[in-house]
């Protein structure tokens, strides 16, 4: 306690001796920044600002009628170095773009803990918020585009996070980048309530531990989620739908739960690699190509309570073995072909993916104009009769003749433009 209080007087003065400050029109505002003291709030009305602009002391930028910083094209337009810096209200633009600097709309650099930039716009940047090494940041309510008109592979990412603990990024608009969110060595954050499209990835995540990611929507990107080498993370309540290769990849992942999430309409809807004691439940997977792509050994998981409706192909697995899903509570397939007699809403018998039909579809597409045929109905009970046609599948002994979700109609249709 007697350390501390040094500390607490020290926090007391320096807000007791704080200034609001106003940078007019015409007034540089890089000077402004110079001749501020630690603590004081600068207030920038609304101007064309020109420059490569740096923070070095804790201080509060507060735009009054959306003014603009441009970095003209050159560099970094606005570096944050100094710890506790708020950025609000700004329209910042025109980094350079380099690479191999990465140039970004805003850099914090290491050591710029407990950062927070909140509606602003970040457009036609290399990189939108360049984060690194700095803990605590909060970025909330966003506007993040990039240089649109460059290829993918020259495009910068919206946020990239690198070695950061309790990043709070919440509530942000991200687009024509290349990875809306970058995410590495990071721990302890939360990504919450954003709107990732238009890009590669909407998330693009590795390495990184203890990590909620909820209420989000990624769509009309090449891939929605992909979290990989990760474990202990929460993944809830997302909405991953009309991207043009995955919905959500797991790859590589343990101890984690992925739970009431919407993927719908992608290619393939869940990619799951080399993924263990992980639970999946209460999602839906709807009018996907594929609804599930089960690969790498990905076993000893609970998979519980999921809505697996009008996907071309359910379930593309090969393995040694059967993986069994539902033996709890079992899954709902749209497909399933069992009964239930008792009326208790379990099917009577268990439903296998991968069966020979399955495997005539993967083979010859276009079998697929005959499934509903009694000839191929036939077909899959034989293969259900006679093990020897059989081979190593998903297996769920108490599929639930009823979805748990009853909007699931309305995420149909919902592919990525052109597909």
């Amino acid at each position: 306690m007697r350390m501390l209080l040094p500390l607490l007087l020290a926090g007391l003065l320096a807000s007791a001796h704080a200034a609001t400050l106003r940078v007019t029109p015409g007034a540089s505002l890089q000077q402004a920044i110079r001749a501020a003291k630690p603590g004081d709030v600068l207030e920038i009305e609304r101007a064309l600002h020109t420059g490569n602009f740096v923070v070095d002391k804790p201080l509060t930028l507060r735009g009054i009628g959306r003014p603009t910083l441009s970095g003209a094209q050159r560099g970094d337009t606005l570096r944050v170095t100094a710890t506790d810096v708020v950025i609000e209200g700004l329209i910042v633009r025109d980094s350079g773009d380099s690479l191999k600097d990465q140039n970004a709309g805003i850099y914090l650099y290491p050591g710029a803990h407990r950062a927070v930039v909140r509606h602003c716009d970040l457009s036609y940047n290399l990189f939108g918020l360049w984060i690194e090494k700095a803990n605590n940041v909060v970025i909330e309510g966003n506007l993040i585009t990039g240089k649109r008109e460059y290829n993918s592979a020259q495009r910068g990412n919206g946020i990239q996070l690198y070695n950061t603990t309790g990043a709070r990024i919440t509530g942000n608009n991200i687009s024509f980048v290349r990875d809306a969110l970058y995410v590495d060595v990071s721990h302890h954050a939360i990504f919450k309530g954003n709107r990732l499209h238009h890009s590669r990835y909407g998330t693009h995540y590795m390495n990184s531990y203890y990590n909620l990611w909820e209420d989000n929507d990624s769509y009309y990107n090449r891939g929605g989620l992909a979290l990989m080498e990760v474990r202990d993370q929460v993944v809830r309540n997302n909405r991953a739908w009309g991207n043009s290769d995955h919905g959500i990849m797991l790859r590589t992942m343990q101890d984690s739960v992925v739970e009431n999430n919407v993927i719908a309409g992608n290619n393939r809807g869940l990619f799951i690699y080399d993924v263990e004691y992980v639970t999946i439940r209460g999602n839906l997977v709807v009018d996907n190509r594929v609804g599930v792509h089960l690969a790498a050994g990905s076993t000893r998981n609970k998979v519980e309570g999921n809505d697996f409706i009008a996907n071309r192909e359910q379930v593309r697995y090969v393995g040694a073995r059967d993986e069994r899903w539902g033996t709890e509570s079992g899954n709902h397939w749209s497909n399933y072909l069992g009964w239930d007699r008792d009326g208790n809403g379990v099917g009577d018998v268990p439903y296998e993916a991968n069966d020979i039909v399955d495997r005539l579809t993967w083979r010859y597409p276009s079998i697929k104009l005959l499934l509903a045929s009694p000839a191929v109905q036939a077909l899959r009970l034989v293969s259900q009769q006679f093990p020897v046609l059989r081979v190593p599948s998903v297996v769920d002994p108490k599929p639930r003749m009823q979805p748990t979700n009853k909007q699931w109609s309305q995420w149909r249709g919902k592919h990525y433009p052109g597909q």
